[in-house]
């Protein structure tokens, strides 16, 4: 059984599935090589994202360091990271900050989705509180390329109110929990990419594909001629996995709602790459907690 705190589960991935740790409250095995002194910097990595999972990755060998990766727990089956794991809320910025002082973490990266401001703030918030060094690692959004028809709108709401005007045969891809503001939108078909079901049913509008990338632009041109989409809506969410629906909305001359990335409250230091985490990593005068 996977040992599971006030907030969280805890094991070891090594590679698709997780391997329990037996501990009722704390995390007590590491993976990490110890220093010359016997000391670990321990370092707490938040997110599910390529980018996380890569650093981690890099990291979880490298002698001196205590590696400890935490995932949300949205998604019923998530590619897991290497190394140690955890899965589950801290319940917001006060409880991160009793997470990052118990388990004695002397570093916090959040390399969490550009979208989950929610996280992005409590952990601006607990490295404060607690004095420990931060970093967010952040992919880049898209560029939009010649020929591409990008409409940019601030909030999925205003997706949901501009989508009337701009098509009638919809692949959205924003994610399950954006559906609600898609709702009214009866006059529209719209087909719903997502990786899991939402718990509510649907209306007839929407239709469910249950789906997780990496795309090909292939596929993305089949699908879209299949169901005769005529625009898409999408989050910036940046990277390869999925800028495959890009390039085929590009070649169909199809129009794309870009649902913009919100505005942080706080901008803490920042890197686009796993290459600049670590460097940033590294070159920290840290000390063992």
């Amino acid at each position: 059984m996977l040992g599971r705190g006030p907030f969280y589960t805890v094991g070891v991935s090594r590679g698709p599935f997780l391997t329990p740790i037996l501990t009722p409250k704390r995390v007590v095995h590491y993976f990490a090589g110890t220093s010359t002194r016997g000391w670990q910097v321990r370092v707490l990595i938040l997110g599910g994202t390529a980018e996380a999972r890569g650093l981690a990755a890099r990291l979880v060998d490298r002698p001196g360091l205590s590696v400890i990766s935490s995932l949300a727990g949205r998604v019923a089956d998530p590619r897991l990271p290497v190394g140690e794991v955890r899965i589950g809320g801290f319940g917001g910025a006060d409880g991160l900050a009793r997470w990052l002082g118990t388990h004695r973490i002397d570093v916090l990266i959040d390399a969490t989705h550009p979208y989950a401001a929610r996280i992005r703030t409590s952990a601006v918030t607990a490295a404060a509180q607690v004095g420990v060094p931060h970093l967010r690692l952040e992919r880049p959004g898209w560029t939009a390329r010649p020929g591409d028809r990008w409409h940019r709108v601030p909030d999925v709401a205003a997706a949901a109110r501009e989508l009337p005007a701009v098509g009638r045969r919809v692949l959205l891809t924003t994610g399950r929990q954006s559906l609600a503001a898609f709702l009214p939108s009866t006059g529209l078909w719209i087909l719903a990419r997502v990786v899991d079901a939402p718990d509510e049913p649907l209306p007839e509008h929407i239709r469910l594909l249950r789906s997780r990338g990496p795309y090909t632009l292939a596929g993305e041109l089949e699908l879209i001629r299949t169901h005769r989409i005529d625009v898409v809506v999408t989050k910036d969410s940046g990277g390869r996995l999925t800028e495959a629906k890009l390039d085929a909305a590009r070649q169909l001359g199809l129009p794309v709602l870009m649902v913009d990335r919100p505005a942080p409250a706080v901008r803490p230091t920042m890197v686009s790459t796993v290459d600049g985490a670590v460097r940033w990593l590294l070159a920290l005068p840290v000390q063992p907690g």
